[in-house]
């Protein structure tokens, strides 16, 4: 049978076991929906050579070839990955846009006696709903912005925020990125791969209730947050968080302990700033730093680079400031009071209709 996706909201709950991602290796890791496993019924290499089969020799050889690909590669997913599955299992299959490869799968999983569904349009469809979500139309839902200079606590309060039910979208979070030089914790995703977890966060949101994020640039390391979000996020009512630099200081370096870990990335990094803050006080900052004088070094960070560009880059949003939340201490007690202060900032922006 075939299922037709006409809001991501389907996804979010799905009525199936397992949702099957059956392209090639190189299409799954650029983006894929999230939760899908990937059971490739041709590889990069054997997608190369159907198609190559199909466009310049004859396309009758190419669809046997690829049968024979499909029924060998399906063999090798039966006898490993889908052994254990029980006869009341129900998966979802998706190809590139809902056609052979993802049908022959579907097919023979069926023989078997699976009730399986086959993605009506395949991964386009999805990529369809996560567009409209995020460039084509307004954004759905309300969102609250917890503003605040470097070193405020934004991720580590929305992270409890969202442990007392309040709905929260963690950007840095999903773009794998803390969203500074210093932000850099891996690979992020592509860009649709970012643009599909932030797309399937804001379904399984109510759009009744706000939506919490954290104030950013346009920008979080490689990725570009999509139009419809960066105009809510523009648009959004603000909480501006405050606390003393040298408390900001000091949950700096808990947070970035992985940083102060690895001198070498932390030197690097110090060392790009010298275009910007001067190569004298660059290396006062190295020195700060082959010295462990790490609360320090933050503190200078923030005063000389990070607060002079945010206060920049609020001015652009200061009407949508509602008011100031002053933390007094980021330890574990402050951030709960923190919380609570945070909760009740709320209070008044949040509608009952």
């Amino acid at each position: 049978m075939n299922f037709e996706l006409t809001d991501l909201s389907q996804l979010t709950q799905p009525p199936f076991d397992t949702i099957i991602d059956v392209r090639a290796p190189a299409e799954y890791a650029q983006d894929h929906i999230p939760g899908a496993i990937s059971l490739p019924v041709l590889s990069d290499a054997e997608r190369a050579e159907v198609g190559t089969l199909y466009t310049r020799i004859d396309r009758f050889q190419a669809r046997k070839r690829g049968a024979a690909l499909v029924a060998r590669n399906a063999a090798r997913h039966l006898e490993t990955a889908l052994r254990d599955k029980p006869g009341s299992w129900q998966p979802l299959v998706y190809c590139w846009r809902g056609g052979q490869r993802s049908g022959s799968f579907a097919s023979i999983l069926s023989q078997i006696g699976w009730r399986v569904a086959v993605l009506e349009g395949g991964y386009r469809s999805y990529r369809r709903q996560v567009v409209g979500t995020l460039h084509d139309r307004p954004l759905a839902h309300r969102l609250i912005v917890l503003d605040g200079n470097t070193g405020t606590a934004k991720t580590a309060l929305l992270g409890r925020l969202a442990a007392r039910g309040h709905q929260v979208l963690d950007l840095e979070g999903i773009a794998n990125h803390r969203g500074s030089v210093f932000g850099d914790q891996g690979v992020q995703p592509s860009q649709k791969a970012f643009e599909g977890q932030l797309a399937m966060r804001l379904a399984a949101c109510d759009p009744g209730r706000p939506v919490l994020t954290e104030a950013e640039s346009s920008k979080i390391g490689q990725v570009q947050l999509p139009p419809s979000l960066w105009t809510a996020m523009v648009q959004a009512p603000r909480l501006r968080l405050t606390a003393p630099l040298a408390a900001r200081a000091a949950y700096l370096v808990r947070a970035y302990a992985d940083m102060t870990a690895d001198p070498a990335a932390l030197s690097g990094i110090v060392e790009s700033l010298v275009p910007l803050q001067g190569a004298a006080r660059v290396a006062h900052w190295q020195v700060l730093a082959k010295e462990g004088a790490f609360e320090p070094l933050a503190a200078e960070l923030m005063a000389a680079h990070y607060d002079p560009r945010y206060t920049k880059s609020r001015g652009r949003h200061a009407a949508g400031i509602v008011t100031e939340v002053p933390l007094d201490n980021l330890d574990e007690v402050g951030l709960a009071e923190g919380a609570d202060r945070i909760e009740a900032a709320l209070k008044p922006l949040i509608r009952v209709d």
